[in-house]
Formats: C-alpha cells, sequence, structure tokens
C-alpha cells in the first residue's frame, strides 16, 4: 500500500466505478488535499461501496471504534462518504466516488480555487470513450417537445418519473454555483436540481437542499424548459436525481460539446427533426440548443444530427412548429439500466474494474467483517 495517504486515497478512488484518472499536473492530488484532512484519507481507503457499521469499518482500519465513528460522521458532514440511517438502526457508511459523489456534495461549500481545480480535472476525469459505453447521466426531453406519436416510456417521461415517487428535495446547482463564484455564470436558476426519494430524504438530512412537494417539483420542470435548462437524470429507468443543466456551466455538457459529435455519446432516445419547408428562420431555436446543434443559413434553420442530443429545448418554444423530436433507430438506443447499483457497475466494468468476482468478494470480506468486530 502506498505509504503517501493520498496517493493510496487516489489508488482507492480509481477503484470505484467512476474511477479517479491521474493527471500530469496532478490537480487531482491537490483536489484531494483541499478535501481530505491526512486522517480523513487514511480512514478513507478502509470503506466499500457496501454500507457498513463504524465497528466493521474501524476492526479493518485497525483503530477504535469510538475514534472510527466520530471520523466517520465528520467525513459524513463534509460529504465525503456516504451514510445510510434507517430507523431504529445504527448508521451505516460507504465510499463515495469523485462524481457523481463528493464532488457535488461540495455543493454551498465551495471556493473559488476548487471550483477551478474541478474545471482543470474534467478535462482529463470526463473521458468520453468510457461514457459512450456506460454514461453516469442520460437526457431526456423536456414535456412540452413530446408529441403523442411517439412511443414514450415512463421512464424517458420527466413528469412521469417525478410521480413515481413521494419524496422530493432541490439543491442548488453546483455547476452554475461554481461558475458564478468565478464570476462568469449563467443567468439561469442556480436552485434547480432535484433528489428523489431515500436521495431526497438524505439531501434534506444534511441540509445540501430542501424539501418539496410533487407540485412544485413540477413547476421546476417547467421553470427549466422555460430556463432553457437541460434533464439529465441518472442513467437508470428508476433515477434517483435529475439535474437541470446548461451548455455554459455543466460539467458534463462542456465535455459533450467539445466533441464534434455529442449526438453519438449521450444516453437518449430521441433526436430532433427539422421541416425547413416550415421555418422561417427566426433563430429562437440557436439560443435554446445548448449544444449548438442549429444555426441559421439563408433564413432557414440548418440542423446537425450529430450534435443533437434530443433534450426537446428546440422543439418546445419553435414558433412555427417546423421542429419535433424523433426516436432513434433501436440500433442506436442506449441500453438503460435499472437502477442506480446497476448503472454504477456498468460505469465500473466499462473501465475494465468491479467485475462482478471482486463485488462477490467485497460482499464476503464485508459479512465477515461484521461477524468478526466486536458488537
Amino acid at each position: 500500500m502506498a505509504k503517501d495517504p493520498y496517493e493510496a486515497l487516489a489508488i482507492h478512488l480509481d477503484n470505484l466505478p467512476a474511477g479517479f484518472p491521474r493527471t500530469e499536473s496532478g490537480v487531482e492530488m491537490r483536489i484531494l488535499r483541499r478535501l481530505f484532512t491526512p486522517e480523513d484519507a487514511v480512514l478513507a481507503i478502509h470503506l466499500t461501496v457496501i454500507p457498513e457499521e463504524p465497528r466493521v469499518i474501524a476492526r479493518r482500519a485497525g483503530i477504535s471504534v469510538a475514534a472510527a465513528a466520530g471520523r466517520l460522521e465528520e467525513m459524513e458532514r463534509k460529504g465525503l462518504i456516504r451514510r445510510r440511517q434507517l430507523r431504529n438502526k445504527p448508521p451505516l457508511y460507504m465510499a463515495q466516488q469523485y462524481a457523481v459523489g463528493f464532488w457535488e456534495a461540495q455543493v454551498n461549500r465551495l471556493s473559488p480555487e476548487l471550483v477551478q481545480e474541478a474545471h482543470e480535472y474534467e478535462l482529463t476525469f470526463f473521458n468520453l470513450d468510457h461514457w459512450r459505453k456506460a454514461p453516469q447521466l442520460r437526457t431526456i426531453p423536456v414535456n412540452r417537445s413530446i408529441d403523442v406519436r411517439n412511443e414514450i416510456m415512463p421512464y424517458e417521461m420527466a413528469g412521469e418519473l417525478m410521480r413515481s415517487h413521494k419524496s422530493f428535495a432541490v439543491m442548488n446547482c453546483i455547476c452554475r454555483q461554481g461558475m458564478r463564484l468565478l464570476d462568469r455564470g449563467c443567468n439561469k436558476p442556480e436552485e434547480s436540481c432535484l433528489a428523489l426519494g431515500i436521495v431526497a430524504d438524505y439531501v434534506a438530512q444534511t441540509g445540501r437542499g430542501r424539501k418539496i412537494s410533487l407540485e412544485e417539483t413540477l413547476a421546476i420542470l417547467q421553470r427549466a424548459d422555460e430556463a432553457g435548462l437541460v434533464l439529465q437524470p441518472g442513467n437508470a429507468k428508476e433515477p434517483v436525481f435529475m439535474c437541470m443543466c446548461c451548455g455554459c456551466c455543466c460539467g458534463v455538457l462542456r465535455a459533450l460539446k467539445r466533441d464534434p459529435k455529442p449526438g453519438r455519446i449521450a444516453s437518449s432516445p430521441f433526436h430532433a427533426s427539422l421541416d425547413t419547408g416550415t421555418c422561417k428562420g427566426c433563430a429562437l431555436c440557436t439560443k435554446r440548443c445548448q449544444m449548438e446543434a442549429l444555426h441559421v443559413s439563408d433564413k432557414k434553420a440548418v440542423l446537425d444530427v450529430d450534435r443533437c442530443i434530443g433534450c426537446g429545448l428546440c422543439v418546445s418554444t419553435c414558433p412555427t412548429h417546423s421542429l419535433s423530436l424523433a426516436r432513434k433507430p433501436q440500433s442506436q438506443q442506449a441500453d438503460i439500466p435499472k437502477d442506480y447499483i446497476k448503472s454504477a457497475l456498468k460505469v465500473a466494468r466499462a473501465r475494465g474494474k468491479l467485475g462482478m468476482g471482486e463485488l462477490i468478494a467485497m460482499q464476503v470480506r464485508s459479512k465477515l467483517g461484521r461477524l468478526l468486530a466486536p458488537k
């Protein structure tokens, strides 16, 4: 094991589903040193993707249960790890990857220096070859852009996804919050990203967001359409969060935009379709598109389908109804995992990490730890 606790932590994080790729500049290590104390880093490497009691983690780390419990709770408050608290049960703690993970948990705790480092690191972290095989997010259309002639699955409809849950929370968008710290922000709503179900409860408990009703949740979806925000839930049929993203601030959309054909990378069931015969060349769609897939030439809109990620923002406000959404051929339809766990495992396998054998071994070690650790 590496003697430097931060080196050991970087290796540990790289073995989690989304990974923690290294850079020549070492910016990823500066991020770790900014967020983790040496003591945090030493303990973090003993956490796995399986939630465990402090006594189990303490035994693995070779420290007292009291010391582990106190340090774990402090790390959770800083957003570095995850806690799962069931009623009348002791708290359980698990490792949290960089993104989606402890980076997003820094919302409302950002500094300009951390934001600058995160922006530098995103150039390496967002590996589009891995994203093409197993994205962490997907794009679904805004409600007003959906045509009844399309066969729409419930997990492709934002409103239906919301109505399938009973608990909701809204958080500040860490991407727009970070850009505003650098005086480079846009005017789109900051309080906009949604957490659902048990994640909504967790977000509210930790103070990273506030509980809201279904009615307010649906109103936020409508406001996202009006503001020109792309809806990006987790890449699962049963997502537990939904981001509301702009192409100028969102790290994922900015990474996609750098590719000449983002429409071939993004996980989306649709792409835009243009009827040039009715188009009047008003250019409203060019202002709404976050991927620069549209421009106007000779008083007509021109659509680059390879740049379109199927968000529907151009469709919902086209005054001549010249734009619509068309379903991609089945061969281009991305497989959507059932839930967050299956999605994370798919991301890990795309990177050649955390295969089924490794997961089973981790589960066995966790079970032995529970049996051997003092009660």
